[in-house]
């Protein structure tokens, strides 16, 4: 049991699918619990618990991330709600730049294979980390899904989160870059409903803009509220149906590649 936001992560299972190959294994975490009733002071216990959580997350994070700009492999942390577009995304991006990149992919759900048979489908290796009643990933689940994908250098790695706008944002992963996905029919407040996804992105994708016409949507109002939490960040608003403004994704991912050569000199 999570001590940050009581999600289970005692059944975490993680599968590989490639091109060719496929093949499954299991991993099983248990996790210390203790019922806040067991105690007299559980307020002071469950705060210690969650500082250990994320210390040792953090711990892990830090390794994951020495590892990755070693290798000069370029991870990115992509989460959203569901529905928001995230492997969609993917599939386009693998489908329009394999032939100049090698990408991977480390999917994150509660249940079944269906995204990563997609990602595959679309092109690229696949691993699937099912986090069984768990809402997010953490730093050891990315490096066990590291350690099965085995990247090459040079190579950029996809991180689908398990689809949360809440308790994704809270674990760091070690990646080099996090990026939001939302969709113009979920409303322009987000930012201001999830405002800790949002400070801690570095980009947000703004999806389903070939829907505009149809919704409530205000793109500069949403973008404008994510900037007050997060000034640096970039958006890029596009259609991953339609392909309108797709090549600025594909600008941002090539310079971000580029900012982690430079980082590791």
């Amino acid at each position: 049991m999570c001590a940050t936001c009581g999600c289970g992560h005692d059944d975490v299972r993680v599968s590989t699918l490639g091109h060719d190959d496929e093949h499954a294994g299991g991993h099983v975490h248990p996790h210390e619990h203790q019922h806040p009733h067991d105690h007299p002071h559980e307020a002071a216990e469950t705060l210690v618990l969650e500082e250990r959580v994320f210390a040792k997350n953090d711990a892990l994070a830090e390794h994951n991330r020495a590892y990755l700009t070693a290798q000069q492999i370029t991870t990115l942390n992509l989460m959203s709600s569901p529905g928001s577009g995230k492997t969609s995304l993917l599939e386009r991006t693998i489908a329009d730049l394999r032939t100049t990149l090698e990408i991977g992919v480390i999917e994150g759900d509660q249940e079944t294979l269906l995204d990563a048979e997609r990602i595959r489908s679309a092109g690229a290796r696949a691993v699937q980390i099912n986090t069984g009643a768990g809402c997010h990933l953490d730093a050891d689940m990315l490096y066990r899904g590291l350690e099965t994908l085995n990247p090459s250098s040079g190579s950029l790695v996809f991180v689908e989160n398990v689809g949360n706008l809440v308790c994704p944002a809270l674990f760091d992963l070690g990646e080099a870059r996090k990026v939001v996905v939302i969709s113009v029919t979920e409303g322009d407040d987000k930012p201001l409903k999830y405002p800790h996804m949002f400070a801690a992105a570095d980009l947000v994708i703004v999806n389903k803009t070939d829907l505009l016409p149809y919704v409530d949507f205000d793109l500069d109002r949403c973008t404008s509220a994510a900037r007050s939490l997060n000034p640096g960040m970039q958006t890029i608003a596009l259609s991953v149906r339609s392909g309108d403004n797709i090549d600025a994704w594909y600008g941002w991912l090539r310079a971000t590649m580029k900012e982690r050569v430079r980082e590791r000199m």
